[in-house]
């Protein structure tokens, strides 16, 4: 793309009439989207750009230390510092001072058409393309062995808690969802997401790709750190719902998951069997327990972690994105003792 004469071409229209007048007409431009000021590519190149596509990792992350293994950081993106690149880049085209005032007169029209095409970048399938102002925009970075091992991560962002099953996903145009602009991975094991808004909670989760079977692991403080306890939560056959006892008390049945003595790691599948059938009468299964029933219960949904403040929504407490994700540093009181003690010259 000749970026300097697709500019100076914009700039040279506008000057022919006044700003309210001037478009491009679908002949001249093939724009899908009806008459617009910008070029159809000219505007979906600088809404990718105001999107962080093309700008180096360094800007991003000054330093590998703010995000170190394993970690995710929330922000906002900087509006002035988005359309401070995007006149940035359109300067190219501008040769004199006469062109350069040409380009100013028009912004306001051009920064609004690149609003509109942001949330045309990413589009999901069926569904219609949000028409309004640009709206805050956020997102997180994240980088962790769950990019590289699972590349299609799902991510979703809320205003607002859904009350749905796990299994259900609400579509982008339900007015609880927050608009995905750009999920991407910039390296193996770092992933990028920005949204169309403030959400209130944020659910990354494992793709829906297959079936597969799980346990959970709970670690054992009085073994050592590599020892963990295995369990899955027993489920009634007959409504696959996880049983709990008494009923509605959250205090789910636990099914204890045996490993072989001879081969660490590999499940004991007679005592495993063994262990559903003691608990038959909560689970509602067989004597034998077939093939079926044993799937039921080891059938491991796709893992979600939830980024919010489950104790604010759980009181009916108002909350935001600031709330949940305000920038902290936590130390040890220790630490802070040592610290000020050698600052002191205490040693």
């Amino acid at each position: 793309m000749n970026l300097r004469a697709i500019t100076a071409d914009v700039a040279v229209r506008l000057n022919r009439e006044a700003v309210t007048s001037v478009v491009f007409t679908p002949t001249e431009t093939q724009d899908p989207y009806g008459d617009r000021v910008v070029p159809f590519d000219l505007r979906q190149w600088l809404a990718r750009l105001r999107l962080l596509e093309g700008v180096p990792f360094a800007y991003l992350a000054a330093d590998s230390e703010l995000l170190p293994p394993e970690s995710i950081r929330f922000f906002y993106l900087d509006r002035s510092w988005t359309d401070a690149l995007v006149q940035g880049a359109l300067s190219v085209g501008t040769v004199n001072s006469a062109d350069r005032s040409q380009l100013a007169a028009v912004y306001d029209v051009v920064r609004d058409e690149i609003d509109e095409e942001e949330r045309r970048v990413r589009l999901p399938g069926g569904e219609d393309v949000l028409q309004a102002p640009a709206a805050t925009i956020t997102g997180f970075l994240m980088r962790s062995r769950a990019v590289s091992g699972w590349p299609g991560l799902h991510v979703r962002a809320y205003s607002q808690e859904p009350a749905t099953r796990d299994d259900e996903v609400i579509p982008e145009s339900d007015p609880r969802r927050i608009k995905l602009l750009r999920l991407e991975r910039l390296a193996p094991a770092v992933l990028l997401a920005l949204f169309d808004g403030v959400p209130v909670v944020v659910h990354v989760e494992e793709p829906r790709q297959g079936v597969q079977f799980g346990v959970r692991l709970d670690h054992n403080d009085a073994d050592p750190p590599s020892r963990f306890t295995a369990w899955v939560p027993g489920r009634d056959a007959t409504t696959s719902e996880d049983v709990e006892v008494p009923p509605g008390s959250g205090n789910k049945v636990r099914v204890d998951v045996p490993f072989r003595g001879d081969a660490p790691g590999v499940i004991d599948m007679k005592k495993l069997v063994a262990e559903f059938v003691a608990k038959k009468a909560q689970l509602k299964v067989g004597d034998d327990l077939d093939s079926a029933e044993l799937a039921l219960q080891m059938i491991r949904f796709p893992y979600r972690q939830v980024f919010g403040d489950p104790a604010l929504e759980k009181h009916g407490t108002p909350t935001s994105f600031p709330d949940v994700f305000r920038p902290q540093i936590g130390y040890k009181l220790s630490d802070l003792v040592t610290t000020f003690t050698r600052a002191q010259g205490g040693g």
